[in-house]
């Protein structure tokens, strides 16, 4: 057998050599400090853009409805909630992007990001039951995640719950003196930025110069988000199957929903924590039951993204909305899970529709397309 440092990485094609596991934790550091620099061009290039800019890019946003859709949208277009809140985190550090606003997107970037791995079960479409199965236990995060905002986001409209208790924990973290705190991971990160903005600024200024560190901004979160994701699966992926293998097999909510959470941290995306059990379901080995649980361990995984992104923002706002993340996701565990009656809902609901999918396939592509794609970009569109 061979070792790590020799051993083909099928991700790059045969006879591709892997790094040496060092040298890609070092790799990984590196896109992580990148990520952060990344968070840190958005919130100053929307900065030098000026106040009537923001309210011209997010005029659309300022109804909920609106701004759940748009998250939905945006998430889905690039696959990576991480990706989303974390621009979102960039955007209210910046002051172009109210919290109340800011709110509802983050909900609609937790149900964007299960299109992923219902993408994937479609690769089983002309299995039959293996299709059923791969189906339902894609769809169940779907379901739990839509009825977490069936459930939050009226209660948030009515109580503003999840935005007091976020603002409430930020306050304690970085006190409640002023606006800005002082984060180690800032002054890293501000200096080259500022001297790339000096340097930027000889040729360019004003508008067109925040412009172009808004992009350069997008471009390094988007970009280094998926290489972080890419060379954490290599370090991890042996280590992950068999870790759920040995785990799921036992059953255990509670500790199925540590691991999900875990390995979330671990490959900086829940996508890949839940598309990892597609093809466990499909071929039988995993009941939807047992999926169940990871995948509301890898909802609350995933929000470590964005509070390592508000720890790169001078913004306590920027934490607060990150918080509000990671609340909204505890939040619909704790509401959910702890009642058998209530806990199923999202199983039965996944059942149900992969049964009809499987006898008439055309009804899973036209799930994907209408939730995804079609419902939200209509109402953004009637509220626009």
């Amino acid at each position: 057998m061979t070792t790590n440092s020799t051993q083909s990485d099928p991700s790059r094609g045969a006879g591709a050599k892997v790094l040496p596991t060092p040298l890609r934790a070092l790799l990984v550091a590196g896109f992580v400090y990148l990520f952060l620099l990344g968070v840190t061009c958005l919130e100053e290039g929307i900065g030098i853009m000026g106040g009537d800019t923001h309210e011209q890019l997010f005029s659309r946003v300022s109804n909920p409805l609106a701004g759940l859709c748009v998250g939905i949208l945006v998430t889905a277009l690039i696959q990576s909630s991480s990706a989303t809140t974390s621009i979102i985190v960039g955007l209210v550090a910046a002051g172009a992007l109210g919290l109340d606003s800011a709110v509802y997107m983050v909900m609609g970037a937790n149900i964007g990001t299960t299109i992923t791995n219902t993408l994937v079960s479609l690769g089983h479409m002309r299995k039959g039951e293996e299709f059923r199965r791969a189906f339902a236990t894609a769809t169940v995060h779907d379901f739990f995640n839509l009825f977490t905002v069936l459930i939050m986001f009226p209660l948030e409209l009515t109580t503003g719950i999840l935005l007091d208790a976020a603002s409430w924990l930020s306050g304690l973290l970085v006190g409640t003196s002023g606006a800005e705190f002082n984060s180690p991971v800032t002054a890293a990160v501000q200096g080259p930025v500022d001297a790339l903005i000096d340097t930027l600024d000889q040729w360019i200024s004003g508008t067109p110069l925040g412009i172009l560190m808004v992009v350069l901004g997008l471009l390094l979160i988007v970009l280094t988000l998926t290489l972080i994701t890419k060379n954490m699966r290599t370090l991890v992926a042996d280590r992950v199957e068999r870790s759920l293998n040995a785990m799921l097999g036992k059953g255990g909510g509670l500790m199925a929903m540590m691991l999900g959470l875990v390995i979330t941290m671990a490959v900086q995306s829940s996508s890949i924590t839940t598309s990892i059990l597609i093809p466990l379901a499909a071929a039988g080995v995993l009941s939807i039951h047992n999926a169940y649980p990871v995948t509301l361990g890898a909802n609350v995984g995933t929000t470590i993204t964005a509070l390592l992104a508000a720890m790169a923002a001078s913004s306590r706002d920027a934490l607060t909305i990150a918080l509000v993340h990671t609340l909204f996701n505890v939040g619909g565990i704790l509401i959910i899970y702890p009642l058998p009656a209530i806990r199923v809902l999202p199983i039965r609901a996944a059942e149900r529709l992969a049964l009809l999918a499987s006898h008439r396939p055309r009804w899973a592509i036209g799930y994907v397309v209408g939730t995804f794609i079609v419902l939200p970009l209509s109402v953004v569109v009637a509220l626009g």
